[in-house]
């Protein structure tokens, strides 16, 4: 069962680069919901509110209660636009959720146990992460605010896939719909030394061939 969180928000009335300037200065947020039957509507939300939940990975991968005035609607966030150097998130976008319709959804990965796996005690071990997170298909009920890979068995020479990864009940990965090449790493454990070569030969592999000129005989 997906968790849900309860935002507040409130109805926009002024729209426009103006009026969103004016409402940033305030301490709030512009923010549109969209999706379904009903019409887009603008809303405003509190900037310390949605700063503070925007440090969480369900604020990105679950179902968000709106709240407005009593009224709530589901909805995912699908767009959130932040100032390029400061602390501020300057719009959001959100998107109404239909209960019976799949959802293609991007969820964090999070990853356990690293340290107490065969390849984490090793010495000059290098286990790295090839993805931080995974596009997952299924019903908004069973959408999950992250999925967990558990590392203690993790051994050297180890590669997990996608296809390795356990998935709760309702999600499935649709990039393993469209054939093996598509599997890919989400974990390598190998030695430091092997990634050294492997960066190495790549390296030489860039530098382009040296040109031979032919030299020119004397003229008689």
């Amino acid at each position: 069962m997906a968790i849900t969180h309860e935002i507040k928000v409130q109805r926009r009335e002024d729209e426009g680069k103006g009026a969103s300037r004016r409402l940033r200065r305030a301490g709030t947020v512009p923010a549109i919901v969209y999706g379904g039957e009903l019409k887009p509507v603008s809303i405003q939300l509190n900037h310390n509110d949605v700063w503070l939940a925007s440090q969480n990975d369900w604020f990105y991968a679950s179902i968000l209660d709106l709240s407005l005035s009593g009224d709530v609607q589901k909805v995912l966030l699908r767009d959130m636009q932040r100032h390029p150097f400061k602390q501020q998130i300057l719009h959001l976008d959100f998107q109404r959720v239909n209960e019976n319709e799949a959802l293609r959804v991007s969820v964090p990965l999070h990853f356990l146990n690293e340290d107490k796996s065969p390849a984490g005690k090793a010495a000059e071990v290098v286990v790295t992460h090839e993805l931080n997170e995974v596009e997952i298909s299924c019903l908004p009920k069973d959408l999950p605010e992250f999925i967990e890979i558990d590392l203690s068995a993790l051994e050297v020479g180890t590669v997990i896939h996608l296809s390795d990864l356990k998935l709760p009940n309702g999600v499935e990965i649709p990039e393993l719909k469209l054939g093996k090449e598509h599997d890919v790493a989400v974990v390598i454990a190998k030695y430091g030394q092997e990634e050294a070569e492997e960066v190495d030969a790549a390296a030489v592999a860039e530098v382009p061939a040296a040109k031979v000129t032919k030299k020119e005989e004397p003229k008689k």
